[in-house]
């Protein structure tokens, strides 16, 4: 088994779309990025990454390529996936934390959980998401932006990991 962190952090901005976990939020602010600048798939990527010491986001993803433009952080989350599977690792279990001051998230957890487990080929059981505030601290409680950390347990196919 091998164990991975990741963090990811975007700027929240007007007449952007909210997207967490693949899923779109109503917000009169989202996050600003090269892709869809989802923090908590962006969060989870470097944490399967950093399991398989493969790097991170960045360099598999540059912001300096085209071909990310726009792009659904679930397109990129499938690559990363791909990568998971090629090394012979499936998915043990992620815990992840988003740190946003608003939107209320709770209504959508579920959700962004399903998105998660399908891309990833696992069971929504193994995806963990809670959300949190700052009461009103740093750059996330003032809503200038906000931040994911995930932890990810991988485990070589075909091993125990109930």
């Amino acid at each position: 088994m091998k164990i991975g962190i990741g963090y990811d952090v975007h700027q929240l901005v007007e007449e952007r779309a909210l997207i967490l976990g693949g899923v779109e939020i109503p917000h009169h602010l989202g996050l600003l990025g090269h892709s869809d600048a989802d923090v908590l798939t962006h969060a989870i990527m470097d944490a399967i990454l950093g399991a398989l010491g493969k790097g991170d986001i960045g360099k598999h993803f540059p912001d300096t390529s085209q071909t990310f433009k726009d792009i659904s952080s679930l397109i990129l989350l499938d690559e990363v996936r791909e990568l998971l599977i090629a090394e012979g690792y499936e998915i043990g279990n992620i815990d992840s934390t988003i740190v946003a001051q608003k939107p209320k998230l709770a209504p959508y957890i579920e959700q962004m959980k399903m998105n998660l487990a399908k891309h990833l080929l696992c069971d929504v059981s193994k995806i963990n998401i809670k959300a949190t505030t700052t009461e009103r601290l740093g750059f996330e409680g003032l809503e200038q932006g906000m931040s994911s950390q995930a932890v990810v347990l991988i485990f070589k196919k075909g091993c125990a990991n109930d």
